[in-house]
């Protein structure tokens, strides 16, 4: 894999041409696309695949989270879809997990391996609404770790966790599970509404395979030699 392909853009953006646009732009300087919840109710499933067809591949971000059935089928959709990795919300317990890569390997059988990433804690949600907003005890940390061990005991491929877990998930759960991290600032960017985060060369050296990145990318003035940069922070950290 090579560094560009570490890149994950996020096409929150309001407007179907604008997606495409920047999906034009960026499809060659990084390695997937996240399609979230609002421009996936905003277009719809063929949105998925008119981004592919420019050339984008997909991380699907709909963070699926309801009975074990429901999420299964679901997952099946989405695999249908082509898409590189779609996710799913741990909480939802063993069950669910199970049955969403029963059905997700049943449908790729001879096709291309769509990966099932598992939702912990989200990078909004720090220790205090943990505790109080949720009523979870363990730190951010503690949590994460045990819902990704959860997570790889279910056959789920990695989790999206933010970058202050990078290296306690590694440790704990080996080097072949995918860690996809969200909450990824380059110096000098503000923060938004996120709370643990880190720049990409900190991701990188922490044992990062995937950073996905929105606002300091669709904000800036030339998103793709934002997007260059990115890249560049991480090769540098990686030398």
């Amino acid at each position: 894999m090579q560094i560009k392909d570490r890149l994950i853009v996020a096409l929150d953006v309001p407007e179907k041409e604008q997606a495409f646009e920047l999906v034009d732009m960026l499809h060659d300087c990084c390695g997937m696309f996240k399609i979230g919840l609002e421009p996936f109710c905003n277009f719809g499933p063929s949105f998925v695949e008119e981004i592919q067809q420019r050339g984008g591949k997909i991380f699907l971000d709909l963070k699926f989270h309801d009975i074990p059935r429901t999420v299964a089928q679901a997952g099946r959709a989405a695999a249908r879809l082509g898409v590189e990795m779609f996710n799913v919300h741990i909480a939802g317990g063993h069950e669910m997990m199970k049955a969403v890569v029963d059905a997700v390997r049943e449908e790729t059988v001879g096709k291309k391996n769509t990966k099932i990433l598992g939702v912990t804690v989200l990078t909004s949600l720090g220790a205090e609404e943990l505790q109080e907003g949720m009523g979870i005890n363990k730190s951010p940390l503690e949590q994460v770790v045990f819902w990704a061990k959860q997570a790889e005991e279910c056959g789920l491929s990695g989790v999206v966790a933010s970058p202050k877990e990078i290296s306690a998930i590694r440790e704990n759960c080996g080097s072949d599970f995918l860690i996809v991290t969200p909450g990824i600032r380059p110096a000098g960017a503000g923060t938004g509404d996120q709370k643990r985060i880190s720049t990409p060369a900190d991701a990188v050296k922490s044992g990062v395979d995937y950073i996905v990145v929105g606002r300091p990318i669709l904000q800036a003035a030339n998103p793709r030699q934002a997007a260059i940069d990115i890249v560049q922070e991480m090769e540098e950290a990686i030398r």
